[in-house]
């Protein structure tokens, strides 16, 4: 809506608004989910002062998740669930919910899932 009141024009994949739309969808499904569940979760964000992050955390680490709108996450998109995990190593599941295909867990851990499976995950309660 705000991209049409302001004219840019449609969202394309591969652009920055299209990443800030896609995460802006997986917090609508927590959202959802959390209301309709009536799970009543604390959601929150963990930064680094050198500007390492992940996008969401729910319930004092029981799950960290990152948004990455991309059909290929790399190392590079892992770093802030890597870091997560060094300084707390509490963490619960670490998920990636991306545009990939097919779903696969990294060496360390790290479930990276195309948005269908995320939506599956969520509503099947497997996240929190």
């Amino acid at each position: 809506m705000v991209n049409a009141l302001a004219r840019r024009g449609g969202v394309q994949p591969g652009s920055e608004l299209f990443g800030r739309a896609f995460e802006n969808w997986v917090f609508h499904e927590l959202c959802a989910y959390d209301s309709h569940r009536e799970r009543y979760a604390d959601y929150t964000y963990w930064q680094l002062a050198g500007g390492t992050e992940v996008d969401f955390v729910v319930n004092r680490m029981e799950c960290a998740i990152e948004c990455k709108s991309s059909a290929r996450v790399t190392n590079d998109h892992l770093k802030g669930l890597r870091r997560l995990a060094v300084d707390h190593p509490d963490v619960g599941r670490r998920l990636v919910v991306s545009l990939e295909e097919k779903d696969r867990r990294t060496d360390d851990g790290i479930l990276i899932v195309g948005y269908r499976s995320f939506v599956t995950m969520l509503w099947d309660g497997e996240l929190f």
